[in-house]
């Protein structure tokens, strides 16, 4: 494959003598590598080499001024926000937010050479215009507005002198600048210029390069087919043809470089793919199948990631065939895990109360993998920690609970030791950790995370000094605010072999280099081109009046560079993604249906990539009673079964299977609110309390009038008891406390208010039993246990009451057919007031016992006690007395039960719940 640089080599060595005495300006860094290896390949004796720049580092030579880093240049830009106008300033976290846009527009400004003063008295008679106050008087805060907007150009102008003062500048400046000083740089200058791969270009650019065209013995070369620039609307030749058109040097001229490629015979495969990882994944199935098929395809081969956070992901994609890629981009530092381990750093210092951290915080830092790491370094769990948290059930951590929990560690004191809100302290502490994690055996030896760790360390070195120098930050919002912004601006630059490999890069690095084959990820409206975004404070048709670029330009870029790729290139494969996301881009690129709707262009497939997909029937689960499980079965049988889990397996013989044979119940977790467990067992423990003085006794109203002054003092203690350590002083567990309270208060007036025409005594309270069963057919034990919550007697009559927190209705406890009570879950309560009947026969052996057997619900008060019952039909008689003979029959069925349970033949198989 011919190259764009191969061509324009060859032309220069065949009509300069003297390639020392050149100077080649190209669009990128990258691109001079290439221009390097070419010359040498076709140079055939040892000569000096000739001066190669980015077109940046050329025009920063002219200027003469060093470019000022981001943070350097946000921190300038505050001190001049400051140093202009008597109105009230904003801090320096809420400058942040906007501080960026305004640098954007001053490079915009500058690069463009454009009167800075009428520029910005038109945006501040705009906005005198625009502001929503209708009243001839302005409000302060009226005033201050519109003070900012007539202000920004001494803003600007005191900008630009700090800078210069520092031999410092932004990129406009510096261009602004290097156009000021293009003759005293040409008459010291006397080697020939030579321009390759142009495109678009600002003003300051085009003067400088007109300049020295039109002055010197300087040529051009410009990286286009004439496909693109002899149509009068593509936008892939927009510029060019317009610098054809405009420029004095050029007009009715050829231009030098441009080629016949595009028509020529090519492979471009049009794939649509949902989901962003998806893609990288074909790309990686893509990559195995041409090593597979055609090898030779790969030998110059390029993937051009149209999103650049598919990095990542992409690498782990690599199929291991391919044995050489080089990483020709940088990784966004905001992409990293180490960012987001310093971020959780921040905020947890951040969001510190005067109570102590509120758990999550302090969970969202134990659970990073640097956290982690570095309480291993120190032989601590950071996983016991956890179960400790949430066993005591903290809801806020002090400094004192942590120590107790870790003990006095100096790497761990970096983590957690309070640093008083000040950044100087916190930046000193990442210092340090940086340090600690690279003394890491496991981290040591991984050259990607040594260099985040070098990049990081750069970085807070780098803000230390700026805190040092300037007041701005003073908190640690402020900090976090700043150190977002530097994420998002900085990247980890990998270093490799630029011309071995596949090179992977973004659409900006692939500026003048061209590849045989050529896969372009992220096609997508929103990506490429990047869409309608303007982020200025400079108004759209100023904008257009100052012939500054708006995103019409930048269309025109994108289309430029995506037809590039596409000039020279044999193999070429268009991913899209077919899921439309608002924020990560929307439906297939325009740039692809252009391409599909070109009639002269010719060898396009396009289609979807789904996968196989096979079906499967939806089964329900089952689980064969194995050896070693009808072991554990007939362990757990002699150990008891609970009324709770039998239900539960009349429910789902699964979750019976899971949560009562292998005890895999929910995670624990901190309660920040009291779960509904937690909550009856308050309320049984706080009602067993308050009752059992009164046990084998008539209640009376002066009896439970004296028991109800008890009432919060024993929920308190029963809810610290229960509830650990958790709040409950405000929010909804605050509200819940209050809530246990009238509940019992409620309990306790409806037994008053019956008294006056019963008696009623208590003659147990949460009393343990547990019964061995005789069932046919089983040679093991078999024992069924339970807690029955209270047993009193009624006018008489004795009762088995269970407390229900939760709504329970009356037709739950009444039956017409015994056969439901173990098919039917919705006659879960009435199968569990039998078993406590069963219980309370076979403790209490009494040919003519009856006794009755209830609910008390607190949620449905007023439904009284609901009774087990058994019924003829829909409306026929209740009858609520259970005696031997009901026990009798209940015992055969619950047999049954059992015996299903304990049958090695009978899986357990899964219901619909």
């Amino acid at each position: 494959m011919q190259s764009f640089i191969k061509d324009v080599v060859k032309e220069v060595l065949n009509t300069e003598q003297r390639i020392q005495e050149i100077i080649f300006v190209l669009p990128s860094k990258r691109a001079g590598v290439f221009l390097k290896r070419e010359l040498s390949k076709n140079i055939n004796q040892t000569v000096l080499a000739p001066e190669i720049y980015s077109i940046e580092d050329f025009i920063a030579h002219i200027s003469g001024l060093v470019t000022a880093n981001a943070t350097t240049q946000l921190f300038e830009l505050y001190k001049a926000y400051l140093q202009v106008g008597e109105y009230e300033k904003e801090s320096f976290d809420s400058f942040l937010k906007w501080g960026q846009i305004l640098l954007q527009d001053f490079n915009e400004i500058d690069r463009y050479l454009v009167n800075a003063k009428t520029l910005y008295q038109n945006v501040a008679a705009i906005q005198e215009v625009n502001h929503w106050s209708l009243n001839a008087d302005k409000s302060e805060m009226i005033e201050n507005y519109l003070h900012f907007w007539r202000h920004l150009e001494d803003i600007y102008q005191h900008f630009n002198k700090n800078l210069i003062q520092q031999g410092l500048g932004h990129q406009g400046l510096i261009y602004k600048t290097s156009v000021e000083k293009l003759p005293q740089y040409l008459e010291n200058n006397t080697k020939k210029h030579v321009f390759l791969g142009f495109n678009a270009l600002n003003k300051a650019e085009s003067l400088l390069i007109q300049s020295i065209l039109q002055q010197t013995n300087a040529s051009a070369y410009w990286d286009i087919d004439t496909y693109f620039l002899k149509d009068p609307i593509h936008d892939a030749g927009y510029f060019i043809r317009t610098y054809q058109n405009t420029w004095p040097v050029l007009k009715n001229k050829d231009l030098q470089g441009v080629s016949n490629n595009y028509l020529s015979q090519k492979n471009i495969e049009i794939i649509g793919v949902p989901k962003n990882i998806s893609q990288v994944n074909y790309v990686g199935h893509l990559l195995k199948s041409i090593k597979t098929k055609n090898p030779e395809q790969l030998k110059n081969a390029a993937i051009v990631l149209g999103n650049e956070e598919l990095l990542n992901p992409l690498l782990h994609f690599i199929p291991k065939e391919i044995t050489a890629t080089n990483i020709t981009m940088g990784q966004k530092l905001e992409l990293t895990t180490l960012a987001s381990f310093f971020l959780h750093v921040i905020e947890f210092h951040e969001q510190r109360t005067e109570k102590g951290w509120f758990y999550k915080h302090l969970l969202n830092l134990l659970t990073h993998s640097y956290t982690v790491t570095l309480l291993n370094a120190e032989n601590i769990s950071a996983q016991e920690l956890i179960t400790k948290i949430k066993t005591n059930n903290w809801s806020y951590i002090t400094m004192a609970q942590i120590a107790s929990l870790i003990g006095q560690h100096n790497t761990i004191d970096l983590l957690f030791k309070d640093v008083q809100n000040d950044p100087k302290i916190l930046i000193d502490h990442f210092l340090s950790l940086v340090q600690a994690l690279r003394a890491i055996d496991s981290l040591s030896n991984d050259v990607l995370i040594l260099e985040q760790l070098y990049k990081f360390y750069t970085l807070f070195n780098q803000l230390k000094d700026l805190c040092n120098t300037f007041t701005y930050i003073n908190s640690l919002k402020s900090l976090k605010q700043l150190f977002r912004q530097l994420l998002s601006t900085e990247t980890l630059d990998f270093q490799g072999n630029p011309t071995e490999g596949i090179q992977i890069m973004g659409m900006l690095e692939s500026r003048l280099l061209d590849f045989e084959t050529v896969i372009l990820t992220s096609v997508n409206e929103g990506i490429l081109p990047s869409g309608k975004s303007n982020n200025s404070f400079i108004p759209f048709d100023l904008k257009t009046k100052n012939d500054l670029p708006t995103y019409k330009e930048k269309d025109a870029v994108y289309t430029y560079h995506f037809y590039r790729l596409l000039q020279r290139a044999k193999n070429v494969y268009i991913l899209y993604n077919t899921e439309p996301d608002a924020l990560k881009g929307g439906e297939k690129s325009r740039l692809i249906t252009q391409l599909l709707t070109d009639e002269q262009r010719t060898g396009i497939t396009e289609y979807i990539a789904t996968p196989q997909i096979q079906s499967y029937p939806n089964t329900k689960e089952t689980i064969p009673k194995t050896e070693s499980l009808l072991t554990l079965i007939h362990s757990k049988a002699a150990k008891g079964f609970s009324p709770s889990s039998l239900s539960n397996y009349i429910r789902n013989p699964i979750d019976f299977y899971k949560q009562n044979l292998l005890n895999i119940n929910d995670v624990l977790e901190v309660e920040e609110t009291l779960a509904p467990n937690t909550f009856g067992t308050i309320v049984h423990d706080s009602l067993e309390a308050l009752y059992t003085p009164l046990i084998n006794t008539n209640l009376t109203k002066e009896g439970l009038t004296a028991i109800k002054k008890d009432i919060h003092k024993t929920v308190l203690f029963n809810f610290k008891k229960t509830f650990k350590e958790g709040n409950i002083e405000s929010g909804k567990n605050y509200i819940t406390f209050h809530v246990i309270l009238k509940y019992i208060q409620t309990f306790i007036d409806v037994e008053i208010d019956q008294l006056a025409h019963h008696t009623i005594k208590i003659i147990g309270l949460e009393q343990d039993l547990q019964v061995p069963l005789h069932i046919d057919g089983l040679d093991f034990p078999i024992i069924l246990k339970g807690k029955l919550d209270r047993i009193d007697e009624f006018d008489g009559v004795t009762r088995i009451i269970d407390y229900k927190t939760g709504r329970v209705d009356r037709r739950n406890v009444e039956l017409m057919d015994w056969d439901v009570l173990t098919q039917d879950y919705q006659y879960s309560k009435a199968f569990q007031l039998l078993c406590y009947g069963l219980m309370y026969f076979k403790t209490n052996p009494t040919p003519n016992l009856a006794v009755q057997a209830g609910i008390i619900s607190l949620k449905n008060f007023t439904d009284g006690t609901l009774l087990f019952a058994q019924k003829e039909s829909a409306r026929g008689a209740k009858n609520h007395i259970i005696t031997n003979d009901v026990i009798s029959d209940f015992e055969q069925i619950l047999g049954q039960l059992i015996t299903e349970i304990c049958n090695p033949e009978i899986p357990f198989t899964e219901k619909e719940v």
